[in-house]
């Protein structure tokens, strides 16, 4: 328990101290993921690397959402208490202590029946200025979080709570999220086509890479429209 507590604490440290390093370059690329398509950074990502770096077909946003942003994870794991909130207080923490423009990634053990987040949370990240959320578990108080515009990717909707149910045992720790693995400072990205991970040491060469993919399919669509034939498209730009 001692040590769960202490990998909370130093995570939440963690938090703070990212706050003070975030470097324009770093800055700069986030703006760069925000204009390309999550196909193309998963494209990029297979094709310089090998690597898949999507997450699972059900992380489904709430509403049309696209953000791109550095991850702060939490990570909680199933176990019944009577603690209270008090065994959830890493996740708040990770809220308050993240820089605007983060993208907060929970993960739940075992979570699809378990909402990871609901409308005060919800609300808490809008107005701290996250770019987004994505939780590998459920979500609740869906209408609230619509109302709020504040994007929001999850396995499902559930109106159950965490309470009591699950202890965070790390914040800004690496994690799996629906096969992804997520570490503190990579860049997240999403879209109504799913969302992608880029490990930051990676990101400059894939963002260049996904920029060239999206020119080359955006300048294949007026093609095919004159021509009418997308083998004709393929053959002259090499992409499909």
């Amino acid at each position: 328990m001692k040590r769960a507590l202490f990998s909370v604490a130093v995570g939440a440290l963690a938090s703070a101290a990212w706050v003070m390093a975030q470097a324009p370059a770093e800055v700069s690329l986030v703006d760069g993921f925000r204009t390309v398509e999550v196909a193309s950074v998963s494209d990029a990502m297979e094709q310089l690397y090998g690597q898949r770096g999507y997450m699972a077909h059900d992380m489904r946003p709430l509403s049309a959402a696209k953000f791109a942003g550095p991850a702060v994870t939490v990570q909680l794991k199933k176990e019944e208490h009577k603690e209270g909130s008090a065994a959830s207080q890493g996740m708040l923490d990770a809220i308050d202590a993240s820089p605007a423009g983060s993208v907060y990634v929970m993960v739940l053990e075992d979570g699809a029946d378990y909402a990871g987040i609901g409308g005060l949370m919800a609300t808490a990240m809008k107005y701290r200025g996250f770019a987004g959320a994505v939780i590998d578990a459920s979500v609740r108080d869906t209408p609230q979080i619509r109302k709020l515009q504040f994007p929001v990717f999850s396995r499902g909707v559930a109106p159950s709570t965490t309470i009591n149910h699950y202890r965070v045992t790390g914040v800004n720790v690496a994690v799996t999220c629906a096969g992804v693995r997520v570490n503190p400072g990579d860049i997240v990205t999403a879209d109504e086509d799913g969302v992608a991970v880029v490990p930051i040491a990676r990101a400059p060469d894939v963002l260049k890479k996904s920029q060239e993919l999206d020119y080359t399919e955006h300048r294949m669509l007026p093609f095919i429209e004159k021509f009418r034939s997308i083998k004709e498209a393929v053959k002259q730009f090499g992409r499909i």
